[in-house]
């Protein structure tokens, strides 16, 4: 599966480990262990490089995403919060539907009733699976 790109798809995911590698006494993640044991609904909080016109270097945001499928190297979920950083655009918004492996996990929170039926529902903005 085609993991999110910068330069074709505007953003992509920053790999949390090599955050905590950097700072490992400032910048905490959750154990290996616990970041394999996400189930649907659960929320991963990941860090996102968004390109933003006029910013040669892009921003990034943290923002949590909501598990709906786990595979071989992580899960696909679907972005539980609208960036700062953009307009709302039919590419990337909240509802977007992404796969992230667990290096990218820098939190985790449980479930509740919500996020478990959200993790149910179609993707507003579904991944291109195929590519």
């Amino acid at each position: 599966m085609r993991t999110p790109d910068y330069v074709r798809d505007g953003w992509c995911l920053e790999d949390g480990e090599e955050y905590h590698r950097a700072a490992p006494a400032t910048f905490h993640i959750p154990d290996l262990a616990l970041r394999r044991l996400l189930q649907p609904g659960d929320l991963a909080k990941l860090i996102f490089k968004i390109a933003v016109e006029g910013d040669e270097h892009g921003a990034v945001e943290r923002m949590w995403v909501i598990v709906r499928e786990r595979t071989p190297t992580g899960y696909i979920g679907m972005l539980d919060n609208q960036p700062n950083s953009i307009a709302e655009n039919d590419q990337f918004w909240l509802g977007t539907e992404l796969p992230f492996e667990y290096r990218h996990i820098i939190a985790v929170a449980h479930a509740d009733d919500a996020s478990v039926a959200l993790a149910k529902a179609p993707a507003p903005i579904p991944w291109d699976r195929a590519s």
